[in-house]
């Protein structure tokens, strides 16, 4: 697949392409697909100024049915093209062909899911004393960044922009640059939405990390929409502190999943087997710990290493295929050294590889599963962020909650059980944004997701997706006492 256009910047209605152009390049065979033109901290400045002159000068922040619109036209788009952008996210990005569908038809949820929610933010009136009228207004906060992350690059952009829309924000994005070309093509969408107010949105790629520098230290923007690692996201906030922005952080997870002696394991096999390895682990609400009661670890462990060996790992757009590739040979090589610390701190059950060998063109990895006790370890503590999975036993129900909140991270977990009396209590205890009971890696627009602890601030998807990009207002008339 090689896509003609160069992907430029998008700034106040109009394609950018000046400049010196970058490839892009198909993770699973290392052939270029296209070419890109890298942004600037010019460029950058350029589109916060545009974006604030439209929040400011525009009638887009107070008009809700407009934005709606906007929202169910982009839908209607992204609907339409569905089957070429899925085609270009399997190219970029390395995803399976199904895993990318659904990455575009749950971006079309969120538009739509948010293109209803424009029409309905309300504030609220109270009488505080006789002749006294509070006024409750939800106002749009400005302007908003929206950095996003390659793993997810059309959901992870749309779960932000939609929101930010819908609350009556002017947007500056910033792509990652290693999925500049799907990201261009969704704004292509965009762009081609007939009521959208020219200066709305804005986008440009990035050059390093002088874009995001820019972006994050504009005084133009008043929030910060960011999804990626933990220690971005920490730099990010210390960035943003002399402006104090808003910030809305999804941030890194280590998925824990509990499995207790009365689960189905056959139910559990395959949703972990699933959770674990969808976009080959490549996500930050995968399933990463497998935390076992010891009654019968021995028989998951067996069960559990079966199914991994069993999956087969190859290019996205093979109809074969049950996990696709790596985004880089970077990190197929840092992977691997991953599995040899494995290796020496605790004991492999799985071994992963890449299928053509060490010195094949794509960047693949199959499964690896290691069993280890030491829960201080970094194997356990850090993010891996690849198909790469610990077990560890519990014998209690005590020790399992222990051992789930023993990271720093609490973006999401799952536990499985027969027992409702216990899968709510334990849900309860393990201090996650999401815990999902007997499954793992349920998302969509309507429920809320975010982060404890390390793993972010705010929440996205849901009516509190809003949130960090509202403000609320309190107008006070008093019209004094009426004899």
């Amino acid at each position: 697949m090689i896509v003609d256009k160069i992907a430029g910047h998008w700034i106040g209605g109009e394609w950018l392409d000046d400049g010196p152009a970058a490839d892009s390049t198909n993770p699973a065979d290392g052939t270029i697909l296209g070419r890109y033109r890298p942004g600037s901290r010019a460029l950058a400045e350029q589109a916060c100024r545009v974006a604030a002159e439209t929040f400011r000068d525009g009638l887009w922040a107070s008009s809700p049915r407009l934005r709606a619109q906007v929202l169910f036209e982009f839908a209607d788009r992204l609907e339409a093209q569905a089957e070429t952008l899925a085609d270009l996210v399997v190219a970029e990005n390395g995803k399976l062909r199904a895993e990318a569908m659904g990455e575009i038809r749950g971006a079309i949820s969120e538009a739509r899911y948010y293109g209803g929610l424009a029409r309905t933010i309300l504030g609220r009136t109270m009488e505080p004393a006789p002749g006294q009228f509070s006024i409750m207004t939800r106002e749009p906060a400005g302007v908003a960044t929206i950095i996003v992350p390659w793993n997810a690059p059309v959901t992870l952009l749309v779960r932000s922009l939609a929101p930010a829309m819908a609350a009556g924000c002017t947007c500056v994005i910033k792509p990652a640059h290693q999925t500049p070309l799907i990201h261009a093509a969704v704004m292509r969408a965009l762009a081609d939405c007939p009521s959208l107010p020219v200066g709305v949105i804005g986008s440009v790629n990035e050059n390093g990390i002088e874009v995001g520098e820019a972006l994050v230290t504009a005084r133009e923007v008043d929030v910060i929409s960011f999804t990626g690692s933990s220690a971005t996201g920490k730099r990010i906030m210390e960035a943003a502190a002399p402006t104090l922005k808003r910030l809305s952080l999804e941030l890194g997870g280590k998925a824990p999943a509990v499995i207790f002696e009365d689960a189905d394991m056959d139910r559990v096999i395959a949703e972990l087997t699933r959770g674990a390895l969808t976009m080959a682990g490549q996500i930050c609400v995968a399933a990463a710990r497998f935390l076992v009661h010891e009654p019968i670890r021995a028989e998951f462990e067996t069960r559990i290493t079966d199914a991994f060996r069993a999956v087969r790992t190859g290019p996205g757009s093979d109809a074969g295929s049950q996990m696709g590739s790596l985004i880089d040979k970077a990190n197929e090589a840092r992977l691997m050294d991953i599995i040899q610390q494995a290796d020496e701190e605790g004991e492999l059950l799985l071994r992963g590889a890449n299928p053509g060998g060490t010195d094949a063109a794509g960047a693949f990895l199959t499964p690896s599963l290691f069993r280890i006790d030491n829960t201080s370890s970094p194997l356990v503590q850090e993010e891996l962020f690849g198909p790469i999975v610990s077990i560890e036993g519990f014998e209690t129900e005590a020790e399992a909650v222990a051992k789930a909140n023993a990271t720093e991270y609490g973006l999401a977990s799952s536990l499985f059980t027969r027992d409702l009396s216990r899968a709510v209590r334990v849900g309860r205890a393990i201090r996650a944004g999401t815990v999902w009971l007997n499954c793992h890696g349920r998302l969509f627009a309507e429920g809320e997701t975010g982060g404890y602890r390390q793993s972010g601030l705010g929440r996205l998807h849901g009516v509190e997706g809003l949130n960090d990009f509202l403000e609320t207002k309190h107008l006070f008339l008093e019209q004094g006492v009426i004899a």
